[in-house]
């Protein structure tokens, strides 16, 4: 076997490191919401975030990586994923991903979530609620013995349940010493299907959920994904590490939800 298409086990050290690496990434998420209102250039929000990481001892972990141009991935809409931050302006009613990396003691962190601009309409804000929670689902279905096909059921299925798109082409991962490492880990499946769930596995579980179609496509740029349909699209994204008590949730969002005055579970 090919040692990059080999599953890493990390040791519990291991762990705790990449924890520190994540919670670099839910600090700077909640620097950058500060920032997200109407009239707030996108190129502004990834300055903040690069100079935070970078103030805090980290590297930005998507800058330069394969060629990316920037330190976060800002999708605004109907952009579902690797928007690259320009100086185009958030708007009154958008809804924004921001998923952001930071590198941190030779490990990385890996996150995003979904930021409401202003006043979004009743249906944006259910498919956002209902990401959220389908992410929730998947963490629920992340336990040693259990396969990455159970994780993307419970995803999919959710989802689907309201008509919304599952996105097939791009899935959550593993994560470690490199920031994308195997298994892939899709939004749809079959249970008991695809790989084994074995504890010392880190994974970024990441549902990205369309109000429409569930097609997409890639812009010229070769990074931006929008939908084909150009119907918004909300992303969100936790990172964890299989136990043997079950899923242990490495990130966070409730630092962001201090900033926002929300609740958030995890």
């Amino acid at each position: 076997m090919n040692m990059f298409n080999k599953i890493r086990l990390k040791s519990e050290e291991e762990i705790e490191i990449i924890q520190k690496s994540s919670l670099l990434v839910g600090k700077t998420l909640a620097e950058v919401a500060k920032y997200i209102k109407p009239g707030v250039p996108l190129t502004y929000l990834d300055r903040i975030a690069e100079t935070f990481i970078r103030d805090n001892g980290g590297v930005p972990s998507f800058k330069g990586y394969n060629g990316y141009p920037a330190s976060l991935c800002i999708s605004v809409d109907d952009v579902v994923v690797h928007g690259i931050p320009d100086n185009s302006i958030l708007k009154d009613g958008d809804i924004v991903s921001v998923d952001c990396g930071a590198y941190l003691n030779g490990y990385h962190g890996d996150y995003a979530y979904t930021f409401a601009v202003g006043n979004v309409s009743e249906e944006k804000k259910l498919l956002m609620d209902r990401t959220k929670e389908s992410l929730y689902r998947g963490i629920n279905a992340a336990v040693a013995g259990n396969t990455t096909g159970d994780i993307g059921h419970a995803v999919q299925t959710y989802c689907e349940s309201f008509g919304y798109g599952v996105v097939r082409e791009l899935c959550g991962h593993g994560i470690g010493r490199n920031m994308h490492e195997k298994p892939d880990v899709c939004n749809y499946g079959k249970p008991g299907k695809g790989d084994l769930l074995r504890e010392g596995m880190v994974i970024c579980i990441e549902p990205m959920i369309t109000l429409g179609s569930r097609k997409i496509y890639c812009e010229r740029d070769e990074w931006t994904i929008r939908t084909l349909d150009h119907k918004p699209a909300a992303h969100y994204e936790h990172q964890l590490a299989i136990t043997k008590n079950g899923p242990r949730v490495l990130s966070t969002y409730k630092l962001i939800g201090e900033v926002l005055g929300t609740e958030e579970k995890l």
